[in-house]
């Protein structure tokens, strides 16, 4: 299993980074509007959609509620100056607002699942608020300072993909190494606290080391390391919601698309809370 999500991993990260760095703005927007309509098609299964006919219009409805939002906020004015453009800034306060709704049901799970169980639209406005904010703080990071760096938001986008990663990472081999206490079993059985906090001190390295050896940060300052800090520690709440969609309908990962890690949403569900989460955070607190 280790082996597979290396092999996978050493794939996955060049990829990612050639789309990050390489692509033009538009076209890593057509490159992550492909990845949210697959994450859209994994999603289905958790709502209790399983025919591909289902599948296919879930989809394309997702595909098209972002086709929208490029209309309405074609990537060049994403930035004005220095502020978001309000359509694209509603969008990151409606998916933070969505994740502090989400944490109360992971903490108050199984009890939560009545709320939303038997509701199939319920669960599919529950997709749309995931994966459509996800879309916008992903798209304003990338979009940030490109007339005049085109870089510049690539490297903030690797930013906190990187916090994500680490935090994966940390959490995966302190809790295969130290893992004794159960975070949520309820949720995920396979999380423990002791990875929780192996994952946040990956974390803090990256931020340290980010903040002490490049120019993209210029101080150690305080509301970055806690903008980092509430990143991470949502990102795993990410993790454990799509844990207990799949926990409630019995499924280990969301699809088979990528051996060792599952499928796409597999992969993106920390990123789902952490994207919108963090550039709230910086415009707040870090900007």
């Amino acid at each position: 299993m280790l082996k597979q999500r290396i092999l996978t991993a050493i794939v996955l990260i060049p990829l990612a980074l050639g789309v990050i760095f390489l692509l033009p703005l538009h076209w890593f927007g057509l490159a992550v509007l492909l990845v949210m309509a697959l994450a859209a098609w994994e999603w289905c299964p958790l709502m209790g959609v399983c025919t591909n006919r289902g599948k296919l219009t879930y989809t394309v409805f997702i595909m098209a509620l972002i086709g929208l939002s490029y209309w309405l906020t074609p990537l060049e004015s994403i930035w004005q100056s220095d502020s978001l453009h309000p359509f694209i800034y509603s969008l990151i306060a409606i998916g933070t607002l969505w994740w502090l709704i989400a944490i109360v049901l992971i903490l108050n799970f199984p009890r939560s699942k009545a709320v939303w169980q038997r509701s199939r639209i319920f669960v599919g406005l529950i997709g749309v608020l995931m994966l459509l904010p996800a879309w916008a703080g992903l798209m304003a990071l990338r979009a940030k300072g490109y007339d005049s760096e085109p870089l510049t938001g690539a490297f903030w986008v690797l930013f906190v993909f990187c916090l994500v990663w680490a935090a994966d990472v940390g959490a995966y081999f302190s809790g295969k190494q130290f893992g004794k206490h159960k975070l949520m079993p309820n949720v995920s059985p396979g999380k423990t606290l002791e990875g929780l906090v192996g994952g946040l001190l990956l974390s803090l390295v990256v931020m340290f080391l980010v903040a002490e050896y490049t120019d993209f940060i210029a101080v150690h300052s305080l509301p970055y390391y806690l903008v980092g800090t509430v990143t991470v520690l949502v990102s795993v709440f990410g993790d454990l919601n799509e844990s207990m969609f799949k926990r409630c309908v019995g499924v280990k990962d969301s699809g088979s698309l990528l051996p060792g890690h599952g499928g796409i949403l597999d992969r993106i569900d920390s990123l789902t809370s952490a994207l919108p989460v963090f550039l709230l955070g910086y415009l707040w607190f870090v900007h």
